[in-house]
Order: structure tokens, then sequence, then C-alpha cells
């Protein structure tokens, strides 16, 4: 298939062409007929891959959903960044907002979906597999959709194109309209997907049910029952569209029912990779299955069964070709979050909080306050840690040459270290560094999970990675299964699952019940999720967004002092037998002083779409209406 569209979605439809391998390439040098399209089985197939193409990068993004949570902070000023985290979000300023979930782009793309489901069904070709393509679109446009409603609640259906004398003016629909309307989607969609064979970067049948799975876990959690949301927030108790937010009665267990089958139903029909582990592995293994899992098959470091773990996911491999010369899988994630050192970025970095959720090795919290812990707070922690986050002294890939003189060792240099003159040295990895320090994190961390460690990738990183991203993936229809388990008190099903996720990644099995359960059950899905996208939303519909955001960003700040008699290693490297090592948690203010308003449990709809569409005057979201 040498043809690739990208849809124009004004006026007639036209489609552009391109040429390359990837369904989603978009660069557009001629355009057909609708017409023409329809009676076409590759013209219609490339319409349906242009359709793809609104999955943008997933969350490849310079900028990262996970700067919006308690997982990273971003490094760079001037990104409307602090818009949101500061509370300053309005219809008027919007705050940074990714286009795979922009209102305006996303109906883009439900037009798009629309065009192709009116379309497919009375088309005249034999030569492509017709129903396939009707699956897929079901699914996307069930995708766009749950996009819209788990970033703004209740939105406008729209399920035909318009044309132009149409009236543009539709009201928004209830929560539990929207969620009817996915759930029927991705039903059509899996029952058209039926046998269809795993492409990757293509929906399937399991797609579909693992959309259907997420969208009823957030059906049923706490800030889409309105008595529990109200209780919990005065903002949406005094809200007067609460339709739009979620569902004001009904049996919420059997929401909880429905998402338990849902997620159970996936886990059936689908394979994770490495769940049938009776008891935990060491942390080298645990520790090379969670950099397998991040890199999902797509490097030459790491086990390519973990592959089987992708549901769905964003690709770049021979078959696809870039996308304006970005690279679709790894989109440059190296070089837009690496230290500085390397000469990558630095943009989202983690931050404190995220690291000090990290388990013990037995199975403990971290505690600062325990003496053991805080002189040596990178020992002995959950090996998915190590394969997460880069920190003081961890080992990494060979410098590039320039800096190989500077750090000839491999390590990761976030400290300050003392040169045995009265002076300090500066870590290569800071802010304060030779090596392009207005790219050194302000947090002492940097991401390690999604960059290739392929030592081989250093100085071209941005073109060498092919990590995909995972839209879907099992082990997030386990953990759905777990928390569904979890609030109908079905504890020892939620235990086996939640352990088996735990062996894998090198941790003892736990036997917590009531709460204690559930919060376990939380930071396990913190940690095995972390920059994925999830913690924004989990956040949110758990409503423990004050205590998550709202606590501000923590940073690590690292001193070395030689010990008597000893002499500096020159260069530097990480060394406890000569160095003590002092760590001390700071506040950090630099680009944000994070708050939490209640009004950021949604995002608010535009005043450029409110002003196009009458039918949504008046209902904006809760502390957003103007």
């Amino acid at each position: 298939m040498k043809n690739i569209v990208k849809l124009i979605l004004a006026g007639l439809m036209m489609i552009p062409f391109g040429c390359g391998d990837s369904f989603l390439d978009t660069k557009p040098t001629s355009s057909v007929s609708s017409e023409t399209t329809w009676q076409d089985g590759p013209l219609s197939q490339a319409f349906v891959f242009g359709v793809y193409s609104y999955f943008g990068y997933g969350g490849f993004e310079e900028q990262m959903l996970a700067s919006y949570t308690d997982e990273a902070m971003f490094t760079h000023a001037g990104r409307s960044i602090n818009t949101f985290t500061e509370g300053n979000e309005s219809p008027s300023s919007l705050a940074w907002t990714s286009d795979t979930y922009r209102w305006g782009k996303m109906y883009e793309a439900i037009r798009a979906a629309n065009t192709a489901i009116e379309n497919l069904p009375d088309a005249t070709f034999t030569d492509v597999d017709k129903d396939r393509l009707l699956g897929e679109s079901y699914f996307l446009r069930a995708y766009f959709y749950h996009q819209l409603l788990r970033y703004y609640g209740g939105v406008p259906i729209i399920e035909h194109v318009y044309g132009l004398n149409d009236d543009f003016a539709i009201a928004r629909s209830t929560f539990a309209e929207c969620v009817d309307f996915i759930i029927a989607d991705c039903e059509r969609a899996a029952a058209l997907l039926v046998g269809k064979p795993k492409t990757p970067g293509r929906a399937t049948r399991l797609a579909a049910m693992a959309l259907k799975a997420r969208v009823l876990l957030y059906a049923a959690s706490d800030l889409h029952d309105l008595p529990t949301a109200s209780a919990k927030s005065s903002l949406i108790s005094s809200y007067s569209d609460k339709n739009f937010l979620g569902y004001p009665a009904g049996d919420r267990n059997a929401r909880w029912t429905l998402a338990r089958d849902a997620a159970k139903a996936v886990m059936d029909a689908g394979t994770g990779y490495k769940l049938d582990l009776a008891a935990p592995v060491g942390p080298a293994i645990a520790k090379a299955n969670y950099v397998s899992l991040s890199m999902g098959g797509g490097s030459a470091v790491g086990d390519p069964a973990a592959a089987s773990e992708l549901i769905l996911e964003r690709v770049e491999t021979a078959l696809y070709t870039r996308e304006n010369d970005w690279p679709l899988g790894g989109i440059h994630f190296g070089i837009n979050n690496g230290p500085n050192g390397y000469h990558n970025w630095a943009g989202n970095t983690p931050i404190q909080q995220l690291v000090d959720d990290y388990e013990m090795m037995d199975g403990s919290k971290f505690d600062w306050s325990n003496t053991t812990h805080a002189q040596a707070p990178y020992t002995n922690r959950d090996p998915r840690f190590y394969a997460t986050v880069l920190y003081d002294g961890a080992d990494w890939k060979p410098r590039p040459s320039d800096v190989a003189g500077i750090d000839p060792v491999n390590q990761v240099q976030t400290g300050y270290y003392d040169d045995g003159k009265g002076g300090r040295l500066n870590g290569v990895d800071t802010r304060e560094s030779a090596v392009e320090n207005w790219n050194g994190s302000r947090t002492h961390y940097y991401v390690r999970k999604f960059i290739d460690p392929d030592p081989a990738i250093v100085e071209n990183q941005s073109d060498a990675q092919t990590i995909p991203w995972p839209f879907f993936r099992y082990t997030e229809a386990v953990l759905n299964y777990i928390e569904a388990s979890i609030e109908l008190g079905d504890e020892a099903n939620a235990l086996l699952w939640l352990n088996r996720i735990r062996f894998r990644g090198g941790m003892p099995a736990v036997a917590d019940a009531g709460n204690a359960l559930r919060q376990r059950y939380r930071n396990e899905r913190r940690i095995e999720l972390s920059f994925e996208e999830h913690r924004y939303h989990d956040a949110r519909r758990w409503m423990i967004a004050p205590e998550t955001l709202g606590r501000g960003i923590k940073s690590i700040h690292v001193d070395a002092t030689l010990k008597a008699g000893q002499t500096p290693n020159v260069p530097y490297k990480y060394d406890p037998t000569k160095y003590t090592y002092k760590y001390t948690v700071e506040d950090n203010t630099s680009n944000e002083t994070r708050t939490w308003k209640d009004k950021m449990y949604y995002r608010p709809i535009s005043r450029d779409e409110v002003n196009r569409n009458a039918s949504l005057q008046g209902h904006n979201n809760p502390g957003y209406e103007q």
C-alpha cells in the first residue's frame, strides 16, 4: 500500500495523497473526489489510515501530561504549563493542551470517522476488507469521544457529517449518554473486528474491548458518582449541570460490576507479559522485565516477548515512514527528556514525590525519617524505580565523545562534589554544568523509562529510537480488574492479580485488606503505569488531586563531602567509600508554584468554541462559567 492520505475537513471532502509506507504519514501531493474514494478499496483504506493521524504522537510529546501531575515537572518556562498547575486556566486563557485531546481537533477527528462510517457500508470495492475498516472507524470515533469525555465531561454527540446548511448548534449530552454512546461504538467495533489480524498501530477487537473497559472503570469512579463527588467538592455540589459530570443516582455497584467484567473479558482474550509467576523474580530480572515492557519489543535491548503486552500502540517500524521528519515511535523522546550531559533537553523530569512512592524491596514504605533510608535513598528500592528514573550515581550509557573526558564511567551526575581544595565540582547533569546547563534538570532527576538503553544509541538518539507508545496494554486491563474487584469486595482475586504484577517487578506479595488494600493498589498503579498518561486521570477520578498535584513540587539536592584522609576522584565518579553523601529534599518553585482548585477536575471549553456553538453558552464546566 503506497498511497497515504489525510482528510481535509471543509466543504466537499477531498483526500490528499503522499508517498511512503505508513498509514500515519500525512504529506499531501494531490487529491481525489469522495465518490471515487468509496469505489476504491486502497483509497478507502488510505482514508481510514488518515483518521489514525489524529492519534498524533500519543503521549510522546515534548510536554508530557506527566508534568500536570505529581510525576514530573516541565523544565523549560514559557510553555503555559503553569497556567494549569497554578489554577489559572480559563475559557479565554487556555493552558497547554495536546492535540490528542484538544476540543476542536477531536471533533475534526470525529468528523473524519463519521465520514468513513457513513460511506463504508455502501462502498462497492471488494479488494480490501471493508468490515475491518468499518470496525476501525467505530473504534476511532469511540476513542476520540473518550478523550473528550475524560477531560471535559459530557460533550455534544455528533454521529453524522454536517453539511454546509446544517445547524451547527448542538447541546452537550450528559455524561451517561456519552458513556453509552462510546460503549455502543466499542461493541460495534469489536463485532466487526472479530478474527481480524493484529497489525502494529491498527485497532483490533481486543483494543475495542480495552477501550470499553477503561470507559466503564472511569464511569464507576468517585468523580462521576455525583453523590460522592458532591460530598467531596462544594464546587461540584453547587454546579447546576451535574449531569454533564456523572451519574446523579443509580446502582454504583452495578457500574463497578460492568467495569470488572469488561476488564476480565480483555484479560481472557489477551495475553500479558510474565503474569503467571508464583513468586518474585530477582531484582536484576525485575528491572529487565520493566525495561522490556517500556520498550514494547522495539529495542535491541530487552525481551521482544514484551511486545505481547501491547494491545494498541503508536509505532515506527521499517514499514512506516516518518511524519514531517519526526519519528513517530520515539519522537525524540530521549533527546527531549534525557540528561543535558548527553546533549539532551531534560523536558519532563521526575519529582521527589514520585521517587518517594517507590517501595523498599521488602515492600515497606520509603521514609526519610529512617536514618538508613535517608543515608542511601536509592538503595534496595522497587526494581522498577531503576528502570524508570535516572538519579545521581545511576549507571547510564556512554557519554558523547565531547563529554566522555568529564565522565568516563558513564554515571549520571546530578549532585555537587567536594573538589578537595575547599570548593565544589558541579555535576555534568546539573544546571551549573559546563555542558548545556540551561537544559539541566531542576529536580536533579531524569526519566529513564521509554529511553532506549542500547549503548549504541547516544549521539544520534533522536533518529534511532523506535519505541512504541502504549495506548492500551494488557497490564492496564489487569489493574482495572483489580480496582473494580476491590470496590466490589472481592479482595481474594484483587490480591491474586496484584501480586502477579508485583512478582514480575520483583516485589513481595502483599496481604492488605480494606482501605489499606485500596491504597496499596493505587500506589501500585502509580508505579506500574508511570509516565503513561494515567496519573492525570486517576488522581482526578479518585478525587485525590488536592493531595497529589496540590502538594507542589519537591526536588533533591545532593552534596558529596570527602571523608577524612581521602582524595577526590579526578575525573569525579560516584564513590561512597571516598565521599559522604547528603540528600536534602527541597521545595521547588523555580518554574511554577503549584496549587489545587476544584475547577481543575475538568478542563474548560474555550471561549472560541462557546462562541461558535450557542448551545454551549452558560454550560461550561464548574468554575469556568463566564
